[in-house]
């Protein structure tokens, strides 16, 4: 049986990869496949032997186990990886709904303000820079969309905003890589407990920047981005309120880190307190300006959150959630553990093996490969081994249009072709990518690595300078 599961998971990722061959959308085998697995999972559990302990991390022998315990112990996991997949679908919906009530008050055309040139280098660096740390905070996809946008306002020839709409994504995914809340995958990791906000925060932003700057710097030298552009006619115009609700969005979303760090409860608590907030303002902003009293009595027509609410991938939820339960799956039957064992004792150098995680996911889909990889390795959090995982699944996608979330909405936006991206854009990826991946490993050799123990120390530290401060006084 535990082929079965695996020949149904090998044969719904074949789909989810040929999603545009097969013109059927990746949520559909993702949901499908991860009902059929679990399916098997209890049909066949009588005769199973192995079993992962998610709890405790350890691969468990369950031959002896009556019938009745094992169903119980299929239960317990089911709802152990139901509530952990929860929690990242749940930290999803509402840092997408902030994203979309912002948007509803025009606030991202508050950004249009920092574009003031007339050069398509310096145009090249803005954007570039922009993408870096906004998808830090907004996550990849959404900052992709906001600056071609932005852009298409800015530059009237297509073709030029073909070379910009390229940069962007590798800029974005780049900026993605070191923050919890900037890629679905490291949003995964942070959640897992495989990071901390700080470390991830300190160990990839100079890795993250590399991969950027080199292939922006690059990119500066060719012919596309010589010379000047005009601008067209018309901008665009943010609302009165735009400037005060972009401030609150991103500042809602900043804080979900500091509030886990002070509660040591987990992100979607605090990215809900967050939602929470930022509804009430634009709740009150949006009574001000209308009159309730015209409204029918089961509608909210004026209503910015029910606006949002409407307007966040659902699709891409669902697929979350097809893929982690489908991925649990095989983690519960012991299959991942056993794969890590088989990859290290084949490519004993996991280094290597992240690396080719990067390259993968810019052929697949890189949320299934993190997610194997937080089954496959049982290392502790913020071991070097999750970081370079992080780096390499969020910024690997950008060496093809088809390898990251922010390349297919590009893709969409700009009409840029597979064969045109790969020409022109995906050399460039790959020289940032390997430029950040030996930045990455040459911290690590020089021991600027920092992990649990040395987050250990510097608190004992504090709290020995902070214990000698009240004695003096």
């Amino acid at each position: 049986m535990e082929l079965a599961v695996i020949l149904v998971f090998v044969l719904g990722y074949a789909a989810i990869t040929l999603e545009h061959q097969l013109k059927v959308d990746k949520l559909v085998p993702a949901i499908i496949m991860m009902a059929i697995c679990w399916a098997l999972v209890t049909v066949g559990l009588d005769g199973f032997s192995n079993w992962f302990d998610s709890h405790n991390n350890t691969l468990m022998d369950i031959t002896a186990l009556a019938s009745e315990a094992k169903h119980h112990l299929l239960e317990g996991t089911l709802l152990h990886h139901l509530g952990k997949t929860a929690e990242i679908l749940i930290f999803l919906i509402g840092a997408m709904t902030i994203v979309e009530i912002t948007d509803h008050f025009d606030g991202f055309a508050a950004i249009k303000g920092f574009v003031k040139t007339n050069s398509k280098k310096t145009l090249l660096w803005i954007m570039a820079i922009l993408a870096f740390f906004l998808s830090a905070i907004i996550d990849n996809l959404t900052a992709t969309i906001v600056l071609i946008t932005i852009l298409k306002k800015i530059l009237d020839d297509p073709k030029d905003r073909l070379w910009f709409a390229g940069m962007i994504v590798v800029a974005a995914n780049a900026g993605g890589a070191w923050s919890p809340i900037g890629d679905v995958t490291t949003t995964m990791l942070w959640i897992g407990k495989r990071v901390t906000a700080e470390a991830l925060f300190v160990n990839l932003l100079l890795p993250s920047a590399v991969c950027m700057v080199i292939p922006v710097f690059i990119a500066s030298l060719l012919p596309a981005f010589k010379g000047d552009f005009k601008a067209p006619e018309g901008n665009i115009v943010g609302g009165k309120h735009s400037v005060k609700m972009l401030c609150l969005g991103l500042g809602g979303i900043i804080f979900v880190p500091i509030f886990k760090t002070l509660t040591h409860l987990p992100p979607y608590v605090g990215m809900m307190l967050s939602l929470g907030i930022i509804a009430i303002v634009a709740e009150i902003i949006t009574a001000r300006e209308f009159s309730f009293s015209e409204m029918e009595d089961d509608s909210h027509p004026h209503s910015p959150v029910h606006t949002a609410l409407s307007r966040i991938e659902m699709p891409s939820l669902l697929f979350f959630l097809g893929i982690l339960m489908s991925v649990a799956a095989l983690e519960s039957l012991g299959q991942l553990f056993m794969l890590a064992q088989s990859v290290q004792n084949a490519i004993p150098n996991l280094d290597i093996v992240v690396m080719l995680i990067g390259a993968g996911s810019a052929v697949v889909d890189n949320v299934p490969l993190v997610a194997a990889s937080m089954g496959m390795f049982q290392e502790p959090e913020n071991h070097p081994l999750w970081h370079f995982i992080a780096f390499s699944a969020g910024t690997g996608g950008s060496m093809l249009i088809i390898g990251s979330a922010a390349g297919v909405v590009a893709m969409g936006m700009e009409k840029i072709s597979f064969f045109w991206y790969f020409k022109n854009i995906a050399w460039l990826a790959l020289i940032g990518f390997v430029a950040g991946s030996m930045t990455f490993l040459g911290m690590k050799s020089a021991d600027l690595i920092i992990t649990n123990e040395e987050e250990a120390v510097v608190e004992q530290v504090e709290e020995l300078e902070n214990s000698i401060l009240l004695t003096a006084l």
